[in-house]
């Protein structure tokens, strides 16, 4: 525990980073505000592990500065959608008026000045941003997440694709969970992280051919990786209703790992937070019911591609 109990605000809160980082925050002893875009089940889980539940938007500076009332740091956390710019404004100006001591900022290994991906782009660009305010600022920078495996699945029951736009490119697949345990600990004692860019990895750099065996041996069941292309991904997205910013950002990032943009692995997770990061093989065993539905969030059917 904490020595020295204190608030923090987690921005995301109902999210995959985010609702981690909460949980972890409250059995250290510390107070919560969770910013959360409406009550659903998700946030009634946080409120009932006790965190102080607050409803609003990210673009609307009222809700961000009611939220940031009484924080001591910040985690900033947006989803890949229109806003993120002004979000970040909001962010940045009610934390200098709140006197917050650090914001920790979600950004992703793909983000730079000259980046294809708008989103990607806008992610530097609030670096940036953040940079220039009076708190420490924290940013972390992760390959793709350990879930696009099941986001990525089609699942029969006694067999399984996982069909992804990446080719031959490579990675060491991160969770969320090992997130939030770096989010936390750089949150608790921000001090030594100011003005830090933390690239995250997790242990093992992986094809997804190597990805799909792994997921193989632990489910035994019949795994293959189908690599779509590009544009037959992004066309699947959007008949599925996915955003054209969305679909404009993944088209692009798969441009990227398929030129070694989100390659490569660390200890930072480790170093940071005390505990190594999860293997996908920990990662499947520890999530097996992602596996049972049939389509994941972002899949494409093979057959339509």
């Amino acid at each position: 525990m904490s020595s020295s109990p204190r608030r923090f605000l987690i921005t995301g809160a109902a999210g995959q980073t985010g609702s981690v980082t909460t949980r972890l925050l409250l059995e250290h002893g510390h107070q919560v505000t969770a910013l959360v875009r409406r009550v659903d089940d998700r946030a009634t889980a946080l409120a009932d592990a006790g965190a102080d539940i607050v409803t609003g938007d990210l673009r609307d500076f009222r809700d961000v500065s009611r939220a940031m009332v009484g924080a001591d740091a910040v985690y900033f956390c947006y989803p890949v959608e229109a806003g993120l710019i002004e979000s970040t404004v909001n962010v940045g100006q009610a934390a200098a008026e709140a006197g917050v001591q650090a914001v920790v900022n979600m950004s992703q290994v793909s983000a730079r000045r000259d980046a294809k991906s708008n989103a990607a782009q806008q992610h530097w660009i609030a670096e940036r941003l953040l940079d220039r305010g009076p708190f420490g600022t924290t940013h972390l920078r992760p390959t793709f997440f350990a879930e696009w495996i099941t986001w990525g699945w089609l699942g029969t029951g006694d067999s399984g694709v996982i069909a992804l736009p990446f080719g031959t490119g490579r990675h060491a697949p991160i969770t969320g969970a090992d997130q939030a345990r770096v989010i936390a600990a750089v949150l608790e004692r921000p001090e030594s992280h100011d003005r830090q860019v933390y690239p995250l990895y997790g242990p093992v750099e992986m094809n997804h051919d190597e990805i799909a065996a792994a997921v193989s041996r632990v489910l035994d069941i019949e795994v293959r990786y189908e690599p779509l292309s590009i544009e037959a991904f992004q066309t699947g997205l959007l008949e599925r209703g996915i955003s054209q910013h969305l679909v404009q950002h993944l088209g692009n990032v798969a441009t990227d790992y398929q030129n070694g943009v989100f390659a490569g692995t660390n200890n930072l997770v480790e170093t940071i937070s005390g505990k190594a990061p999860m293997t996908v093989e920990e990662y499947v065993a520890a999530n097996r019911p992602a596996f049972e539905v049939a389509t994941g969030q972002f899949a494409v059917s093979v057959a339509s591609a």
